[in-house]
């Protein structure tokens, strides 16, 4: 067990040291929800960065959406947005040039297709055009997904949920009903809609099991509800959205008081080769449903905890289950000060590692395997609080990993001034050099946890070798569309 252990504090020891291609950028009056991707927008053989800022609710920003290079840091392009942009960017060509292209997404129905090569605007989804003289109202979109080409013009085009009234109080049930949307990724143009079927708002990212074969069979898990109004769990198909029609989707959970908003995954839990359905309730419970005949697996309640964030999928023990690692909020809403982690065992859900390390904030977990001995760790942005000698608090913000075969945790990083509200890190190669990268964004303002005058997004070049699979690299999982690939 000790030299274990001397060989997961050897890693992280070579994992702190700076080296000059670290970099940081510094943004001085914007914060940030979204969670960094990466993709060679400049074309010089090193990914860059994307991710979505903001200033305040309902204040516009001449740099709402960024790319950075992904060697130096400096800022490739922006994209301006009237609200936060909030979603984490999805990225496909659609313009031809190699280049992928940035999907985008945000609060006040923001929804941008940026061109990868110089950051201008393709096109911006419509609501004016798409109200029906005013009776239809637009909310937030979260984040998209590519599904098959629906209107035929040799491109995948785009399937996303929106909803979320920002102007109803907490505890009003009277909603405006979320819908999930397929548009044309080459124009925007609306090709199919269809309301939630339990006629609730919704504010959850779908997650997609693609068909190849019946493509028109996809399967999409959805949820509705939110932190003060209760909500469903569903599971239905892409054909349901191009008929108009969500009324035949099947429901696998409720929720009475507390509704369903982190992102869902796919994860073959039974090894038969169909992926079955993990999704977090807001009441703290982890729930898993059979991907063929969708009972549930089983239910775990982590307890005086609530969800707002997705879970981190890899190898935690010895078998050959995929096990889930999640991050929750402690209290109840809006009183939420502090969070507690746990790993579930994917095979019965039992919990085999309890801890609570951080302020409250709602970034995912992500997952690699560190170390190279086949049990992966998880990597979870953590905020702390300093009380001087007045009691006056100073905050900051580091990365954590967690070696489950000890139970061990150890920051990655020194703690810099600051906080992160939400924004998942990102595990990569940028330049492609073979040892891993992690990209993570955070506030700047050491005395306030929920600001947007200012953030920093950080490089940190590590010497551990880049895993030949990376489990789950990202907000949503390696790939962003919320599927675990064995």
């Amino acid at each position: 067990m000790k030299q274990q252990l001397l060989v997961f504090a050897f890693f992280l020891f070579c994992f702190g040291v700076s080296a000059q291609s670290n970099w940081s950028a510094e943004l001085k009056t914007v914060g940030t929800f979204s969670s960094p991707r990466a993709t060679d927008f400049n074309q010089d053989g090193i990914k860059d960065v994307v991710l979505g800022t903001g200033r305040l609710e309902f204040q516009a920003c001449d740099s709402a959406m960024i790319a950075l290079d992904g060697k130096t840091g400096k800022m490739l392009w922006r994209n301006s947005a009237q609200d936060q942009i909030f979603g984490s960017p999805a990225l496909m060509d659609v313009n031809n040039d190699q280049i992928e292209d940035v999907f985008i997404t945000g609060r006040s129905s923001e929804f941008k297709v940026l061109n990868g090569k110089n950051g201008k605007t393709i096109w911006k989804f419509d609501t004016t055009f798409y109200s029906n003289n005013g009776k239809k109202r637009w909310f937030n979109f979260y984040n998209p997904q590519f599904i098959h080409d629906i209107d035929e013009d040799g491109l995948n085009d785009i399937i996303i949920s929106n909803g979320g009234d920002i102007w109803v109080p907490p505890h009003n049930p009277n909603r405006a009903t979320g819908r999930i949307v397929i548009l044309s990724s080459a124009t925007g143009k609306l090709l199919a809609e269809a309301e939630m079927p339990d006629k609730k708002e919704i504010y959850m990212s779908i997650a997609i099991r693609f068909d190849k074969n019946y493509p028109e069979k996809s399967k999409i898990i959805f949820g509705t509800g939110g932190e003060t109004v209760g909500g469903n769990l569903f599971v239905g198909d892409v054909e349901m959205i191009l008929k108009g029609d969500l009324s035949t989707a099947k429901q696998l959970a409720t929720s009475p008081n507390k509704g369903f908003i982190a992102p869902p995954a796919w994860v073959d839990l039974n090894e038969d080769d169909v992926e079955d359905v993990v999704a977090n309730a807001v009441d703290g419970r982890v729930m898993t449903f059979d991907g063929k005949t969708f009972e549930n697996l089983w239910t775990t309640q982590i307890a005086d905890t609530e969800a707002y964030s997705s879970m981190g999928i890899g190898y935690f023990n010895k078998d050959t289950t995929p096990d889930f690692f999640v991050s929750f909020a402690q209290g109840v809403w809006p009183e939420l000060s502090w969070t507690k982690q746990a790993m579930l065992n994917g095979k019965t859900g039992k919990v085999e590692y309890l801890d609570s390390l951080g302020y409250y904030q709602t970034s995912s977990p992500i997952v690699a395997d560190l170390t190279g001995d086949g049990i992966d760790e998880a990597i979870l942005s953590v905020d702390y609080q300093i009380l001087d000698s007045l009691s006056r608090k100073t905050f900051y913000t580091t990365l954590y990993a967690i070696e489950f075969t000890n139970k061990e945790s150890m920051a990655l990083v020194e703690g810099l001034a600051g906080h992160n509200v939400s924004s998942t890190p990102l595990l990569t190669d940028l330049d492609n050099d073979g040892f891993l990268d992690i990209i993570y964004a955070h506030g700047t303002n050491p005395f306030k946890t929920y600001t947007f005058d200012g953030m920093r997004v950080n490089c940190l070049k590590t010497t551990i070798p880049m895993p030949k699979k990376l489990r789950w690299g990202a907000y949503m999982g390696s790939f962003y569309d919320g599927v675990f690939r064995k």
